[in-house]
């Protein structure tokens, strides 16, 4: 449907019903309250920026008063502060301390580790067509890559694992995967696949920036080099990572910038900013705090059977198709017709337009013969945003 031919406004429509034998979840307890979200909009799209909680705000507007009164104790006791901050969130992870750092995002978690990876001219990498973009740029900067190609359709893991295995070759040297894929929401790396990488002696860098809070153990993968925002699931602030390195490699991990902790190696020469703003990485702790507090797995739950609700909904929508998913997971993901969302600009355009008319966030990805639409449970979100997007959703897609 062309821009000419859609409503200029949409007149509320009627909710769409969830089909028969599907349960409505309800709403999370308090779980609305916890944020400052904008009321007016339906904020489906958590898995891209996360939001950050009203305790998690003000634990770090605490840090950031504490900076403003005295810059020079804040700074001299930081990298002690920085250690015990990094000891409570491994302890939530089940994780060493010591094999973690905290780093901005995941893109800078993929330069470092592909960094800290011995590779010699015919060497070759990796990574598959769902992969993060600047994730895999960071890749194909250090040696030519090898891109899967992974049909969304893909009907589960062992086919996932049996299409990445066949597209080994003698040349490969690590892979890069995503442990949830952002588009397609699907576990890639799981843990069988990891090892028989590792029997194939190639060394295994996981993107896993969907993990931390969505997982119950985000790093069972058991890869070489594993990077996870806190900022999307873990109700951190936004600008903090983590990037956990198994013991033979964390020698050789050096961070990006030099700084005068370079001399204390991983992990504390990587978290040394110089004067840079620490406070979303002291307060991170109180997110998973937080998490534990609602109990991890009523939150885990709730949010993935939200999830299922919404695609539920929207799969009655004639042209959608569901995709194959991983159970447990707070994202879901249907195909588009065909001729909607095949380029990035076009994929962009649609999300925007469903923003703007629709005052609803979701995710539209661009695919060959026709994209995709992800949307997203929190404990935030009702049953009633999911009804109100499957009511309006056919006037855009048709």
């Amino acid at each position: 449907m062309t821009e000419t031919t859609r409503p200029a406004d949409r007149p509320a429509d009627r909710p769409a019903e969830p089909p028969a034998g599907h349960p409505q979840p309800g709403e999370f307890p308090g779980g609305p309250a916890l944020f400052r979200l904008d009321p007016r909009v339906s904020h489906l799209n958590h898995g891209s920026f996360g939001a950050v909680p009203v305790p998690v705000q003000e634990a770090q507007a605490a840090l950031r008063a504490e900076v403003h009164a005295d810059p020079d104790a804040f700074f001299i006791a930081l990298p002690d502060r920085l250690e015990q901050a990094r000891t409570r969130i491994a302890a939530h992870l089940a994780a060493d301390p010591d094999g973690l750092a905290f780093i901005a995002n995941a893109t800078e978690g993929a330069n470092l580790a592909l960094d800290a990876v011995p590779l010699t001219d015919g060497d070759e990498i990796l990574v598959t067509d769902h992969g993060y973009g600047t994730v895999t740029a960071a890749a194909a900067r250090r040696a030519p890559v090898t891109t899967v190609a992974l049909d969304p359709a893909l009907p589960d893991e062992d086919a996932v694992r049996e299409t990445v295995l066949a597209a080994l070759t003698p040349r490969t040297r690590v892979a890069v995967l995503d442990h949830v894929s952002s588009p397609t929401a699907r576990i890639i790396a799981s843990p069988r696949l990891v090892a028989e990488l590792r029997e194939r002696g190639v060394t295994t860098v996981v993107d896993g920036a969907h993990a931390p809070g969505m997982l119950a153990d985000p790093l069972a993968t058991g890869a070489d080099f594993w990077f996870g925002n806190l900022h999307k699931w873990g109700y951190a602030p936004s600008g903090t990572a983590l990037l956990a390195v198994a013991p033979q490699h964390r020698h050789r991990v050096r961070a990006l910038v030099p700084s005068w902790e370079d001399g204390h190696g991983f992990p504390r020469s990587v978290e040394n900013r110089a004067t840079a703003d620490y406070t979303g990485w002291l307060a991170a702790p109180e997110g998973l705090d937080l998490i534990e507090s609602l109990d991890a797995a009523k939150v885990r739950a709730h949010n993935s059977t939200l999830a299922a609700h919404g695609a539920a909904l929207l799969a009655e929508i004639p042209g959608l198709t569901p995709l194959p998913h991983t159970e447990g997971l707070a994202m879901r993901t249907l195909r588009l017709p065909p001729g909607l969302a095949e380029t990035p600009d076009s994929a962009r355009a649609l999300r925007e337009e469903i923003a703007a008319r629709l005052r609803i966030r979701v995710l539209i990805w661009p695919w060959p013969g026709g994209g995709g639409i992800r949307i997203c449970g929190q404990i935030y979100n009702r049953p009633e945003e999911y009804a109100r997007l499957a009511a309006a959703l056919p006037a855009y897609v048709v």
